[in-house]
């Protein structure tokens, strides 16, 4: 794709050409990751220190996401039609999405076994008294997400993949919608042969655009994550972690373990670095710290792993679908969670339906997509299947919910990372930079 060589989608440098002099070495003040870094911690002590003025940059952050989130349908979108279009052997797609999606199903699987065990072992949940969070304000919220939870079935769940108008889909930012009308305009491109391809040149140019809006965008990325972090610090206060203390820390443990030693073992069984790819990524890692949402480097995230050395194909399929099937972090909170709410409500879980619970989470899990608050949605939801626990300690989870959306955020965002990679390299697809 010709948009990997133009450098200002990433670095936000005007492109030049071979007799033009090399660019001048960037200042530290202006490096993406100092300002971030910087707008981060702004952000703590403003929510801290000045708690009414915290809430009030709810906005702020709210606006940058929305800003990212208005380009990621269309560059999923033409990513994905540009990638299939050029591929003159459907075969080598297929087997591209088999690989991917057999992947996720392991790796999550996986993932939500450890949640489990980890529960199991530490107990987050003995000890803590539910009177304590208790509140009119917190049933509320309680019954807003038992009413969304129960208009999602598995059944809906997997019927709602087809959208029922294609601009809707667009419309209302349904990931899962737009991947799948984009693969059948991809694959019906592929099959018209030379009559349709004439569109490629054409959909990479507007793709070419749309990756320019982008990066004039990142520009404000400090800003979005000052005012995201400002208002979490400002709304839930640092106070809220202590009650919670020990849940906070093994999620947080049970993840940085994920990454460093699940993740890492994928990596070197791949030849793979995971330390390199890291860094490679520190920006948009530190971007979701801020902003509390992956999908806030969606479509950076698609650019950045073809510039890593993944195909097009690789990386404009694998990341949009990962970040609604290849969710590490939010399955090892959602397996924690429901641990969690047993313990502090006293019921004794089988071996049975703790395997029962981790089967019905491998289904509510996918499709729980990157915005803050969604994987309460699905908790709730698989409370549902599951009336022993009270549902009802979901109010002991709100308070921190949000600071353990940064966790799950990261590990999901690093997850996918590392399944592009490993797919692309089994492709023979992967030329490292």
């Amino acid at each position: 794709m010709h948009f990997l060589n133009n450098t200002t989608v990433i670095s936000q440098e005007t492109k030049k050409t071979h007799h033009s002099a090399p660019p001048q070495r960037k200042r530290f003040y202006q490096n993406l990751t100092f300002q971030v870094l910087v707008a981060i911690t702004l952000g703590v002590g403003v929510g801290y220190f000045f708690p009414n003025v915290g809430k009030a940059m709810q906005p702020v952050g709210y606006t940058f996401i929305n800003m990212i989130k208005m380009l990621i349908a269309p560059i999923i979108f033409f990513t994905i039609v540009i990638g299939i279009g050029k591929v003159s052997n459907m075969k080598k797609f297929g087997r591209i999405g088999g690989k991917a999606l057999g992947y996720f199903l392991a790796v999550t699987t996986l993932a939500l076994f450890i949640g489990v065990l980890v529960a199991n072992v530490v107990k987050p949940g003995s000890g803590v008294d539910k009177a304590k969070f208790e509140s009119a304000q917190t049933q509320q919220e309680i019954e807003k997400y038992k009413a969304k939870s129960q208009e999602k079935t598995w059944v809906n769940h997997l019927t709602e993949i087809v959208p029922p108008n294609a601009l809707g889909a667009f419309a209302e930012g349904n990931l899962l919608q737009v991947l799948f009308f984009s693969i059948l305009f991809g694959v019906a491109v592929s099959r018209m042969g030379s009559y349709a391809q004439s569109l490629i040149p054409v959909f990479d140019k507007i793709l070419h655009v749309l990756f320019k809006i982008m990066a004039m965008i990142m520009v404000l990325a400090p800003i979005g994550a000052f005012g995201g972090m400002a208002f979490t610090i400002g709304k839930y206060g640092l106070g809220t972690l202590i009650p919670l203390g020990k849940l906070m820390l093994t999620v947080y443990l049970t993840m940085f373990l994920f990454v460093f030693v699940v993740l890492n073992l994928i990596c070197r069984a791949n030849g793979i670095s995971l330390w390199k790819l890291l860094g490679y990524i520190k920006e948009e890692i530190l971007i979701v710290l801020g902003t509390s949402s992956s999908e806030s480097v969606l479509p950076r995230m698609i650019v950045k792993m073809e510039k890593y050395g993944c195909s097009e194909q690789s990386a404009g399929l694998v990341i949009p679908t990962g970040y609604s099937f290849n969710l590490d972090g939010t399955s090892i909170y959602l397996s924690m969670s429901v641990i969690f709410l047993a313990q502090l409500s006293q019921v004794q879980l089988s071996v049975a339906e703790q395997l029962g619970i981790i089967g019905v989470l491998v289904l509510t899990s996918k499709g729980a997509a990157g915005v803050t608050g969604s994987g309460f949605i699905v908790l709730a939801s698989t409370l549902s299947s599951f009336p022993q626990i009270p549902i009802e300690g979901l109010g002991v989870l709100l308070g921190v919910d949000r600071f353990m959306s940064e966790a799950r955020s990261i590990t999901n965002l690093i997850g996918n990372a590392v399944a592009t990679v490993v797919i692309a390299k089994s492709e023979g697809e992967f030329k490292h930079e």
